[in-house]
């Protein structure tokens, strides 16, 4: 069976790796333009695009696809390499792009997704995150015959992975990426006998995981603590949960939650104590110590190394900005 891959990040690589190891034939790959990358900004390949390359596959990297857009000499030469490849199937991870009819309709098994959640809970473009951040107890991965709609397509496989109280979007990444992949073989060996059997999604439970904006980063300590802690590991890697202390924005990695009844005299957002495990934080319902933080242009530190550099004390206010030589305000070393 030919095989043409749809896909952008490590999500996607790990998919096309075990499709290259199972043996199908890929000869051509579907990724994201190159796009600037590191402190430097230089052009950076996708992780899908690096490993098409190690394994000498082609590689068309179309802004868009519609024949019709804004970008029509794109999807033209794309049509014309998809043709050529003569592909029974397609498989799309994390591609980036919206695939219209003409795609959808090509490969004589059409394509088939992988999707980071279990539909119909979480379809669009951030499951793993909204997974974490609503609190959620299981998630997993859905091979998905796709259609002209979001993520609304077929069920065609699904396996559930529960979701533990430690783990963050990085972790939970990993297990899922590593999870899809073997799936799709799954799906492929099955679709070639004739063994898979779509199932419809059902019409209850339709969630909508909506794209992760930057925006969202800056903790609301009026909060529960464990809402801001999912907040904390939703947000890991990225954009990462923030704060303010005094006229800097630090981003919050590790925490704990801790029983607190907070006082009259108390404010969300104000530090109770520190000592060497950490920074106790009064919440709009009980407090977080944190236990990693990461100062802007930083590196992640534990709270002991972190306040050396960044000198703060109980009573100080978190999420209110400061001018400097303000009394309370932490001032830079």
């Amino acid at each position: 069976m030919k095989i043409v891959f749809a896909g952008t990040p490590e999500f996607a690589r790990v998919a096309l790796q075990r499709l290259l190891s199972a043996g199908f034939t890929v000869p051509l790959v579907l990724t994201q333009p190159d796009r600037p990358a590191g402190r430097g900004m230089k052009l950076q390949a996708s992780p899908v695009k690096q490993c098409a390359l190690e394994h000498g596959i082609a590689v068309a990297q179309p802004r868009s696809l519609r024949l019709d857009g804004k970008f029509p000499e794109d999807a033209a030469a794309a049509c014309s390499a998809l043709l050529a490849a003569q592909a029974d199937a397609m498989v799309v991870a994390a591609y980036g792009l919206i695939l219209p009819q003409w795609v959808l309709d090509l490969p004589a098994r059409g394509c088939l997704n992988i999707h980071a959640s279990l539909l119909p809970r979480w379809r669009g473009a951030a499951p793993i995150h909204r997974a974490i951040q609503a609190g959620d107890i299981e998630t997993g991965v859905t091979i998905m015959q796709m259609d002209a709609g979001l993520d609304t397509g077929a069920m065609l496989l699904t396996e559930k992975l529960p979701i533990g109280s430690r783990d963050t979007t990085a972790s939970l990444h990993d297990r899922l990426a590593d999870i899809g992949g073997r799936l799709i073989v799954e799906a492929l060996e099955l679709a070639a006998c004739g063994g898979l059997q779509p199932v419809p999604q059902p019409e209850q439970g339709v969630t909508y995981a909506h794209k992760i904006e930057k925006s969202e980063s800056a903790v609301d300590w009026s909060l529960p603590a464990h809402v801001i802690g999912r907040q904390i590991r939703a947000f890991d890697p990225f954009p990462g949960a923030s704060t303010t202390l005094g006229t800097e924005t630090v981003k919050l990695w590790g925490y704990e939650i801790n029983s607190y009844q907070r006082l009259s005299d108390k404010r969300c957002g104000q530090i109770l104590s520190i000592d060497s495990t950490g920074v106790l934080v009064a919440c709009g319902e009980d407090a977080l110590r944190l236990t990693t933080l990461q100062r802007a242009g930083g590196k992640r530190l534990p709270a002991s190394e972190f306040l050396r550099g960044f000198p703060l004390q109980p009573g100080m206010v978190l999420g209110e900005a400061q001018a400097p030589g303000t009394p309370g305000a932490p001032t830079a070393p």
